[in-house]
């Protein structure tokens, strides 16, 4: 096993690490993805145990929307779906004893106001009780592999026992996001009853027009407020071509300032800024050349296949990316087609940005004389033992003939 250093670009099979970065932010705990690429692009402990007020939500719409057969089925509302809602404070979407909703009208009276009476009553109507459903939610974090969330409630209220991680909750955003419906109404600006009683609005929006804040980029999410989790904001945007995920707690609770708004929108116009999807190679661009053994071909170039973009910062250099080969040095004939011959480490500013095993994608033709060039002497070698033996044998046999004379 050989190694070699290239100043070369290389082919990114995997991500790019953003350098240190500190943002001056109110969140005590952040989580930033880059969504295209599926890598942290920002973090401030993001694996800390840590309540989640309403972002609770997005688990009580994923258990819903999967054990409900039709989502325009209506139910009928009770005192049960609001019990104790007034006492603990809680937002609620706007819905009536007595009311007649679908679950479709519930999902999005539970997403865009963070209605607790909504995910009462979509508790109640899906699993035969609450707490029925709160273990429904606890089987589906296991199903999920979040080993560091637990629920106790539906709704994100503040209690023993009931908490997550940052990293957990991307998980769970990213897999909400996947659903169709759930993604179409995180994403949606206001919804109008199916009995047009009354219309909700995303409390994303209402904050952004309230505080008058600039951020067009922003396409939805979920917001939460508790005394213990402070703050929180899960929330998607895209901008140039790049899609990304914020998830931000424990802010300062101040209903006169939306910290966890003031964060998002430090956070995501610096990376915005700061940085852009690039073509960091082009389609045919060699990327290494290994020599070949006894093959008609005296050298294999390893090419991309496709014009590669990622996601780098602006200032990116080429001439700061180290290229280094761990592998065989040479390729023999025998070499199958699809075997793998090494890994590329590539390397920006000592970061390490990715690792690509080379494979062999071309059949080697086996070259005979190149053979024989390489192994002459043994040849003669071998050669000259042979004549040797052939005259021993004549003169044995030569012998023998004339004993018997």
């Amino acid at each position: 096993m050989k190694k070699y250093i290239f100043l070369l670009i290389s082919f990114f099979c995997y991500l790019f690490p953003v350098q240190a970065i500190d943002l001056e932010t109110y969140s005590k705990n952040i989580l930033l993805y880059n969504l295209d690429e599926n890598t942290v692009l920002y973090e401030k402990s993001a694996n800390e145990q840590i309540a989640i007020a309403s972002l609770t939500k997005l688990m009580t719409a994923v258990v819903a929307i999967e054990h409900v057969s039709s989502l325009d089925e209506k139910v009928k509302l009770t005192y049960k779906d609001f019990e104790g809602l007034v006492e603990a404070n809680a937002s609620v979407a706007g819905f009536r004893i007595g009311q007649n909703p679908t679950y479709r009208d519930l999902l999005y009276g539970l997403l865009l106001p963070s209605g607790a009476d909504a995910a009462l009553a979509l508790a109640r109507n899906v699993a035969g009780s609450r707490e029925r459903f709160v273990e429904m939610m606890n089987e589906k974090a296991k199903e999920l592999g979040l080993v560091n969330t637990h629920f106790v409630n539906e709704t994100g209220l503040d209690a023993k026992g009931h908490y997550s991680t940052l990293k957990e909750v991307a998980i769970l955003f990213k897999y909400a996001l996947k659903n169709e419906e759930l993604s179409k109404i995180i994403k949606s600006d206001s919804y109008t009853m199916s009995d047009r009683s009354f219309t909700v609005q995303s409390s994303i929006s209402k904050n952004i027009k309230r505080y008058g804040l600039s951020m067009d980029y922003l396409l939805g999410g979920k917001t939460g407020t508790t005394s213990d989790a402070g703050l929180c904001l899960a929330s998607i945007a895209s901008k140039n071509g790049t899609n990304y995920m914020l998830i931000t707690a424990r802010a300062p609770y101040d209903k006169k300032a939306p910290y966890h708004f003031y964060d998002a929108k430090t956070i995501y116009e610096y990376f915005m800024s700061n940085y852009e999807n690039k073509k960091v190679i082009e389609s045919g661009d060699i990327l290494l050349t290994l020599t070949t053994q006894y093959a008609k071909e005296d050298r294999v170039n390893f090419k991309a296949k496709e014009d590669i973009l990622k996601y780098v910062p602006k200032i990116f250099d080429e001439k700061d990316l180290v290229y280094t080969y761990d592998g065989v040095d040479t390729v023999s004939y025998k070499t199958k087609v699809g075997e793998k011959l090494g890994v590329l480490e590539v390397k920006y500013k000592g970061e390490l940005l990715a690792k690509v095993d080379i494979v062999l994608d071309m059949r080697l033709s086996f070259d005979l004389m190149k053979y024989i060039e390489a192994h002459l002497i043994y040849i003669l070698e071998i050669g000259v033992i042979l004549v040797v033996i052939l005259f021993i044998s004549f003169l044995c046999k030569k012998r023998k003939r004339k004993r018997k004379k």
